[in-house]
């Protein structure tokens, strides 16, 4: 049985607890977050200088926040919506699925559009 796309946004159907299935067939865990994005959830104001322009603006990994990633790769995550993983032992820590990898979300499963080595390890 071949999956279809559910929506034009997938991430609105994925309720916590769905497994997640990545690009290979390889099952990376269950979700035990869901962000649906928000456009203006972080404005950069002023001219941008080095990695840490976006310091204050976003979550801080260090402080347990969501998304527990580095700066930037936050601000992408909290505009364009993320899924947060509780990842089997393949991984060392919880990873993160940005809303574009989703495929599809079938019963109880969402389906990747990558495989599990392209999404983004909590910190």
């Amino acid at each position: 049985m071949t999956a279809s796309p559910t929506s034009p946004d997938p991430i609105t159907q994925v309720t916590l607890g769905m497994r997640v299935i990545d690009s290979t067939g390889f099952e990376v865990g269950t979700v035990s977050r869901v962000q649906v994005g928000d456009p203006n959830a972080v404005v950069v104001q002023g001219p941008t200088v080095g990695a840490g322009s976006l310091e204050g603006r976003v979550p801080d990994p260090l402080t347990g926040d969501e998304p527990g990633v580095p700066p930037d790769v936050a601000a992408r995550m909290l505009r364009n919506g993320y899924l947060k993983v509780d990842s089997n032992s393949l991984f060392l820590h919880d990873v993160y699925v940005e809303a574009n990898q989703i495929s599809t979300v079938v019963e109880d499963k969402v389906l990747l559009s990558v495989p599990a080595s392209h999404l983004t390890p909590e910190v």
